[in-house]
């Protein structure tokens, strides 16, 4: 497995990660497998959050005796000092460990929410604590929004790492990544397969890969199977021969008509809909495997795409011409439908 340096954190990481979204459905016996498969392929880079219910916990499980093999991240969605200093200790306990190489303030969505992180009594000041106390290596920054990430790492420059989604179909992070790698700022990038709607995910990686700002991605994996194909595109060659080249091509065709890239020009909302995260938690819905934890996210949002008035304003915005007023009405749809039948 080739290895390339996570930017001013100086810790040299696998090209490719393990994604700790989906290990939430599946038991700890087969996360130990899926663990000791990473090791097995030098995967040596482990994400996972406080929000993904129990991965912290399977992780901390499954890292018994070897947590010395990897390279260990985590986040919150705290914006406060107080709530990101428990946040930190419930990560310490699920994971099992004395030391967290890599944490980070986790889907940070608006200027107000990076603003709180950095305020006096923010939650930065939590993580600068806990990285002095040496509980924590180092700090980073996760968004769906390049433009907040632009600004993070030219108004504040503290983070160490951004965690950005990108794949064949959403490519507008490059200037992100070009401004980021210039400051030797480490770029992890989620999302690699979009979310499973790739079905070809070894190709869409070794795209990825073929971008050299990049540092790593983090596909999520369940199974020893996806562990073994994904790591062999961070050891065999990343050159696209023609024919991936033009399959790529093809698959940004088959999705530019209804893939939402998460850009966030369709924004504001006249009703307060969160656009874009209507179609993230679908994902988790339908590709993910994950109904329960969606429709439990879906329900906990105060307004959804179930209140969409149809006014067609984010249309008129959108630079891909989605029909998003159709694709809010499918969220709808199959989240009514999911608790109809639960």
């Amino acid at each position: 497995m080739r290895k390339r340096i996570l930017g001013r954190t100086e810790l040299e990481v696998s090209e490719i990660g393990f994604g700790g979204i989906p290990i939430q459905r599946v038991d700890v016996q087969t996360t130990r497998q899926v663990i000791l498969e990473c090791r097995n392929q030098e995967i040596n880079f482990i994400d996972t959050a406080r929000g993904y219910t129990v991965s912290e916990e399977l992780i901390g499980n499954a890292l018994e005796g070897i947590r010395q093999d990897f390279i260990l991240a985590s986040k919150s969605m705290v914006r406060d000092y107080e709530g990101m200093k428990k946040d930190i200790e419930i990560s310490l306990n699920n994971l099992k460990t004395d030391y967290i190489d890599l944490y980070q303030f986790h889907f940070v969505k608006t200027i107000e929410d990076l603003h709180k992180i950095m305020s006096d009594d923010g939650a930065y000041k939590a993580l600068l604590e806990a990285k002095e106390a040496g509980k924590i290596g180092h700090i980073g920054i996760t968004s769906h929004s390049a433009d907040i990430l632009e600004k993070a790492i030219t108004d504040y420059d503290v983070f160490e790492t951004i965690q950005f989604p990108y794949n064949p179909v959403e490519n507008q992070g490059e200037n992100l990544f070009e401004k980021a790698h210039k400051k030797n700022i480490g770029i992890i990038v989620m999302k690699p397969i979009a979310g499973g709607a790739i079905d070809n995910g070894e190709l869409s990686i070794k795209y990825i890969l073929n971008n050299k700002n990049i540092t790593i991605a983090i596909p999520g994996m369940e199974s020893v199977e996806k562990v073994q194909k994904n790591s062999a595109v961070g050891s065999n060659s990343i050159e696209l021969s023609r024919e991936e080249l033009n399959e790529l091509e093809k698959i940004r065709e088959d999705l530019s008509g209804g893939f939402c890239r998460r850009c966030g020009y369709c924004m504001p909302c006249v009703k307060g809909i969160d656009i874009p995260a209507q179609f993230i938690i679908e994902g988790y819905l339908m590709r993910y495997n994950l109904p329960e934890w969606a429709s439990k996210r879906y329900e906990a949002l105060e307004i959804k795409a179930d209140d969409c008035i149809e006014c067609g304003v984010c249309e008129e915005r959108c630079p891909y011409n989605l029909n998003i007023r159709s694709m809010l009405k499918r969220v709808s749809k199959n989240f009514r439908e999911y608790r109809e039948r639960n």
